[in-house]
């Protein structure tokens, strides 16, 4: 299996997804998750007024360095969401930016509502996927659909588990239709991530890697909470898994807007040294991971 990770691992250091490829190259990946979250919020990127201009110097800078794009996802919104034509327009783009860089495969949610059964909420969902799927078509992209972190809330019903989630993907019934195994999510589920993952069998195509305590969806660094790596490493082995290695850590650092405040701050936000230096550490983690297991891939 190849390392990979995502941009948005560096957004706080960087001006541009371009940058924030390239400090990720030299931490020592090949491989890149582009976070199209990152240009929504900034409103740039693709969604900055030049989509082609943005798409060509991304594409210009991976190979420059000699990175690959092999995995995306959507932002975040309200697919199911009565008033969703605007989210839908937003998303498409993404499919769209994934086909001009050769990104096999989109991380895209699923989506919930309060007052929906389980029924209903899979049927507003596949209303929502299948533009997009005819998308994936044109553009040779699949749409991955993932495990959300558990949630116990009255009146509402998201999928959070490998059961319900291979329900959809049936449901939908398309060949560019698959799912991104969140190990963090499913870490706040009883079923050991072995048997979820081969329950999902082929359709396994992306993963996002990630630790917690269990019980809240904190995106740690793999060994600072309670997820079991040889579960979800010897799921994958079965499944004959062949997709990358996929960090999505947001918690190597507590948000900055958590801290105390004090007078003329220099610490509140590690600088950019301090978090390269953990990216680095990332990738070194990742290898001796995979290599523990004999598929580590250059």
């Amino acid at each position: 299996m190849k390392l990979a990770t995502s941009t948005g691992d560096l957004a706080a250091y960087t001006a541009t997804q371009a940058d924030a490829i390239e400090l990720i190259s030299s931490a020592g990946f090949k491989y890149v998750d582009y976070n199209f979250g990152t240009d929504l919020a900034r409103k740039d990127g693709i969604y900055g007024g030049d989509f082609s201009g943005h798409c060509a110097e991304v594409l210009r800078r991976a190979e420059k360095l000699g990175v690959k794009l092999v995995q995306a996802h959507s932002p975040m919104g309200s697919p199911i969401a009565p008033d969703n034509e605007e989210f839908c327009v937003l998303t498409a783009k993404c499919v769209e930016a994934c086909g001009i860089w050769g990104i096999p495969n989109i991380v895209i949610h699923s989506g919930y509502r309060f007052g929906l059964t389980k029924e209903e909420c899979f049927l507003k969902n596949k209303e929502f996927f299948l533009p997009l799927l005819s998308l994936g078509e044109k553009w040779n992209v699949n749409i991955l659909v993932e495990n959300f972190n558990k949630m116990d809330v009255p009146g509402l019903y998201w999928v959070d588990n490998a059961p319900d989630l291979l329900e959809l993907i049936e449901l939908v019934d398309h060949p560019h239709f698959h799912a991104v195994w969140d190990t963090g999510h499913a870490n706040m589920q009883e079923m050991p991530q072995r048997e979820a993952i081969g329950l999902l069998g082929s359709h396994v195509k992306g993963i996002h890697v990630h630790d917690n305590d269990g019980t809240g969806d904190s995106h740690l660094l793999p060994y600072l909470g309670t997820l079991s790596l040889d579960s979800v490493m010897q799921g994958l082995l079965d499944v004959g898994y062949e997709g990358c290695f996929t960090f999505e850590i947001g918690g190597i650092y507590a948000p900055a807007d958590l801290r105390r405040p004090a007078e003329n701050e220099k610490l509140r936000l590690p600088t950019k040294d301090m978090r390269l230096a953990m990216e680095k550490y990332l990738y070194e983690l990742g290898k001796s991971i995979l290599t523990e297991y004999g598929c580590y891939e250059e």
